[in-house]
């Protein structure tokens, strides 16, 4: 199945020994294939106009200084992908998933946008698509907007760039004790390019019933929230074997191998699988700039949702309902307030 692979470890040793199929063996579905030279060495931003599936919104800011470019990326989850029937998507949508900001001594030139993250090549992004109608299982009914595809410029970004001014000098926060260079980033070629993400510190430092408590006081305030759009048939995060090779087709080259089949169940947990790719034997998992972080925050929504439910039996629903629909907010108000300080609070009706 895979010609590369001239070893086996001792654990899967020990187990074909007692005439077994190793949980993470290649015939348990878990063949990928090798990656094809047409989805090799692409940029973030033709990752995203050749994926299914949108996964992130994410803010992309890059410094030049000089001499030196380096780039950083805040990413936000998206726990309801967006899929397309169509690619790449009207270069008005990437607005809605990405920002870039530039900061530096003086703005951008076109060789400096040539070594962004953020260039588009329409012929790389027209091959890669084209291959993986062929061949992968996720992509036979896709159509290919080659309208779509010219319209985004090939000596750019295909979204605004924000200039902001700036000395090019180093964050001061960034910085180690003993590091005196004035500057970092690359002299030549692609810039460095670091994904972060943001999480939320109360979910971490606060307990479920003050989360909930928190939350239902917030919505009975009318405040605000955060929507997040998605398609008319949202993709779930549960078993749905074929949500990563649509995300990250690069990685899945034919569209097998996914995260929750049916054949894993009761052999390998998704988090198992996950850990198995990250160490994958040519390291596409681990040096991919978002695997890592969309497949483990998927995990934490998947904990948060598991303790967030509210369950009920069936014949109790509408006495549960009404209870919800005429809490005092006053009195809600105060529990969220008292909790949220540490007081211990014990309910007396």
């Amino acid at each position: 199945m895979d010609e590369s692979c001239h070893s086996i470890c001792k654990p899967c040793y020990n187990i074909l020994k007692e005439g077994q199929t190793p949980p993470l063996a290649l015939a348990n579905n878990l063949w990928i294939g090798n990656i094809p030279e047409q989805l090799q060495g692409l940029t973030y931003a033709e990752k995203l106009l050749i994926a299914r599936v949108r996964h992130n919104r994410c803010v992309v800011r890059v410094r030049g200084g000089m001499h030196k470019m380096k780039a950083n990326a805040i990413t936000f989850a998206n726990p309801m992908p967006k899929i397309y029937q169509v690619l790449p998507p009207p270069i008005e949508e990437l607005d809605e998933v990405l920002a870039f900001i530039y900061t530096g001594p003086c703005r951008p030139t076109i060789e400096d946008f040539k070594r962004t993250p953020l260039l588009v090549r329409r012929q790389k992004v027209g091959a890669a698509l084209e291959w993986l109608k062929l061949n992968h299982i996720g992509y036979m009914n896709l159509t290919v907007s080659y309208q779509n595809l010219n319209s985004y410029p090939e000596d750019g970004p295909p979204v605004v760039v924000d200039y902001r001014q700036s000395s090019g000098e180093r964050d001061a926060e960034g910085i180690a004790q003993n590091d005196n260079d004035l500057e970092d980033g690359a002299s030549s070629g692609p810039c460095p390019f670091v994904v972060h993400s943001l999480t939320g510190e109360q979910l971490v430092t606060k307990s479920l019933k003050t989360l909930i408590a928190i939350a239902i006081d917030h919505m009975e305030k009318n405040r605000k929230v955060l929507a997040i759009g998605h398609d008319q048939q949202p993709q779930s995060i549960y078993h749905n074997p074929s949500l990563y090779p649509k995300m990250f087709p690069w990685l899945f080259p034919y569209g097998l191998g996914g995260i929750g089949s049916a054949a894993h169940k009761g052999k390998i947990s998704t988090m198992t699988h996950k850990g198995h790719l990250l160490m994958y034997h040519d390291k596409c998992f681990q040096r991919d700039p978002h695997f890592p972080l969309i497949a483990f925050n998927h995990e934490q929504i998947k904990e948060s949702t598991t303790g967030g439910y509210l369950l009920t039996e069936k014949q109790s629903f509408p006495i549960v309902a009404d209870r919800l629909l005429n809490l005092n907010p006053d009195v809600l108000s105060d529990i969220a307030k008292r909790m949220s300080d540490g007081e211990h609070v014990k309910p007396q009706t």
